[in-house]
């Protein structure tokens, strides 16, 4: 008795094209600028409403110079552009993490690891990745949160100083 070969379909064009555009490293960078870009402009209400909170109590009070509310104007926005920098790289993260994860496994069966360790070691590496993506993606996230949340104070406070020059 032969054994026949099963029947190998060819692929469709289709599915090898995306094939060959996820391998590419642009591909990835194009994802991450387009998934930051998507969460920025469906957020830009929220950003709108922030910046129209501020001018409104900035011109309710016009004598108090304490500037609070540039403060928590520009705390908002650096926490806005913090969540929206977290959410792109999580975009990209979790690619790159599934890779890594399965290579690691692919590696460990190669070296003759029994099912039931493989699992256990699975579980590990999965806890540890995780961790470790979830530090990165946090450190990140309050680097860009501060960067914005300290330019946004002076952008906020210079641009109402030439308000009041031009008022005078």
């Amino acid at each position: 008795m032969a054994d026949n070969p099963p029947d190998h379909h060819p692929q469709p064009a289709a599915y090898l094209l995306l094939l060959k555009l996820m391998s590419k490293r642009r591909t990835w960078v194009f994802l991450f600028l387009f998934v930051y870009s998507l969460l920025l402009s469906s957020s830009w209400n929220l950003l709108k409403s922030v910046l129209s909170w501020y001018h409104s109590a900035a011109a309710s009070s016009p004598s108090s110079s304490s500037g609070w509310p540039a403060i928590y104007a520009s705390v908002a926005l650096g926490l806005i552009f913090g969540l929206l920098s977290m959410a792109a790289a999580l975009a990209v993260a979790v690619p790159a993490t599934l890779v890594t994860w399965i290579s690691v496994l692919v590696l460990l069966t190669f070296f003759g690891k029994p099912r039931k360790s493989l699992v256990v070691e699975g579980k590990k590496l999965t806890a540890e990745i995780t961790r470790t993506v979830a530090k990165i993606l946090i450190k990140e996230g309050n680097f860009v949160a501060a960067v914005c949340a300290v330019l946004g104070y002076f952008l906020i406070v210079r641009n109402g100083e030439k308000k009041q020059k031009i008022e005078i």
